[in-house]
């Protein structure tokens, strides 16, 4: 049997956290499935055994392990960051969409449109451009 890299040793007081964390009642599953897969494999389970009980898959506890090993058992616990496009419209520029729809309309129009509240986002130089969802998705937020 090969031996395994990254071996999860954890002190008593890491133990005894961990152990406190899993009875607290209110968690995230994910974070529930960490602790438990650190806990394990501190028993001397094989990788083969956690997956069985935990229904989880053996890449998954090889990582949790090596994130355990190199950067300790807050980073094995929690989410790393996921990539993503960051917001178009920060609050500032919400609560002015907001509020303009709030408003009374133009001139010669009945109401605000979302393509009339796009158009005046981007006029007003706020935003380079902007899309009619995003603005669909600010008012929706709140109405």
């Amino acid at each position: 049997m090969p031996t395994k890299t990254y071996l999860v040793t954890l002190t008593d007081e890491e133990r005894h956290d961990l152990r406190a964390l899993i009875t607290k009642g209110t968690l995230a599953a994910r974070k529930l499935t960490r602790a438990h897969i650190l806990l394990l494999a501190d028993e001397g389970r094989t990788d083969a055994t956690i997956a069985a009980a935990l229904h989880v898959g053996t890449a998954t506890i090889a990582r949790i392990r090596k994130r355990f090993v190199e950067e300790g058992v807050e980073a094995a616990l929690s989410e790393r960051p996921r990539p993503g496009k960051a917001p178009v419209l920060d609050a500032k520029h919400e609560a002015y969409v907001i509020a303009t729809a709030c408003s009374a309309p133009p001139e010669g129009q009945a109401r605000w449109s979302i393509r009339l509240l796009t158009d005046t986002v981007v006029q007003l130089g706020m935003v380079d451009a902007v899309s009619r969802e995003t603005i669909r998705r600010t008012l929706k937020k709140t109405f």
